[in-house]
């Protein structure tokens, strides 16, 4: 079988693609990355990818008209780049069944929360005002639902007395930098097994 092609998507910083590179250059995860997509122009991930020499581009969404323009742009650089699996790693835009029909079963997200518990944009402040002892973070197949398809990997951390937004935000992101590559591992290595539309087995 072909390696796999992956297409990573952010809005931001990139931390997330930069463990998932780490992880291919040591040989964890085989597979490539065929682009790097942004929603936008300013985000640090765009700056990252180049300077390492993989393609990026930014589809802005405030120069397109509709959401559908949006993401055929996406899909258009996704295909043009011979993507087969599609990484959301903080990108802050909810994608129409329109994008989830076109690679269906073959987008991840990470979310930093034990889903199915607080879901949407502000997981730790919802963690902390809600008095939870224990967060984490989820890996999942994209549905159409945001926050929502079958889970893959998850990982938690205490939720101290002390902690602010900032605090619990960056002990959670030092267990998504190991989860995530751990999922795409899977995937590309063919250990995951989609039961049903909720239950992923993996495959030993």
């Amino acid at each position: 079988m072909s390696k796999h092609i992956l297409g990573i998507l952010c809005s931001g910083r990139g931390s997330n693609m930069q463990s998932i590179l780490a992880a291919i250059n040591r040989g964890q995860i085989k597979a490539e990355v065929g682009i790097v997509l942004t929603d936008k122009p300013q985000a640090r991930a765009l700056e990252y990818a180049k300077s390492v020499g993989i393609k990026s581009v930014c589809v802005n969404r405030k120069e397109c008209q509709t959401q559908q323009e949006f993401e055929e742009k996406l899909i258009a650089e996704l295909k043009a780049a011979g993507v087969t699996l599609v990484i959301l790693a903080g990108f802050m835009r909810i994608l129409s069944p329109y994008f989830v029909g076109e690679y269906r079963h073959r987008i991840l997200n990470i979310h930093p929360s034990l889903l199915p518990s607080f879901g949407g944009a502000h997981a730790h402040r919802d963690v902390l005002a809600y008095g939870t002892k224990v967060s984490g973070c989820t890996i999942h197949f994209v549905d159409e639902c945001m926050d929502h398809g079958p889970i893959i990997l998850q990982d938690t951390v205490p939720v101290l007395d002390d902690d602010t937004e900032e605090t619990l935000a960056a002990r959670v992101l030092e267990k998504e930098h190991i989860l995530y590559p751990r999922a795409i591992e899977l995937f590309v290595d063919d250990k995951l097994e989609l039961l049903d539309d909720r239950h992923v087995r993996i495959k030993q």
